[in-house]
């Protein structure tokens, strides 16, 4: 009787843990870049400390390609995105919708033509991954995706 408690009781402290086991390391974009099977407790720590937004330089913002006139930062986002971009032919971005997984609209910011750039709150929103996607004068559109922590 005392085994059967014994291997019960050791049965449920591995269940009671298995959600731990498995740590997913992501870079920047968002792509799945490890997977560790961790035995004794191992906490992920972030690859980098989150920088307060007034403290940012140009190192630290995102593009799309080397090119690009789009960045932001930071992606995974727990509570603030900032979006910064250039006017190019005097052709701006005009709107900036945020959408979730399953497409619905999740945020709708207009009348973004005479500015260079946005912040995005991410606070209310529930963790997951969504789609920012800025809509220009032309009829254009860019998209990111952004990880919510």
């Amino acid at each position: 009787m005392k085994k059967i408690i014994l291997i019960i009781a050791f049965v449920h402290c591995i269940f009671m843990n298995a959600q731990q086991k498995l740590n997913f390391g992501y870079d920047n974009a968002g792509n799945q870049i490890s997977r560790v099977l961790c035995l004794n407790g191992c906490n992920s720590k972030p690859s980098k400390p989150a920088k307060e937004i007034e403290n940012l330089d140009e190192n630290d913002m995102e593009k799309f390609y080397s090119g690009d006139v789009i960045s932001y930062y930071p992606n995974p986002v727990k509570e603030q995105l900032y979006i910064k971009w250039e006017v190019n032919d005097n052709v701006a971005v005009s709107s900036i919708v945020v959408y979730g997984i399953t497409g619905q609209t999740i945020d709708k910011i207009s009348n973004t033509e005479n500015v260079t750039s946005q912040n995005i709150s991410f606070e209310k929103y529930p963790v997951g991954v969504y789609l920012v996607v800025l809509y220009y004068t032309n009829k254009d559109q860019k998209s990111i995706k952004i990880i919510k922590q």
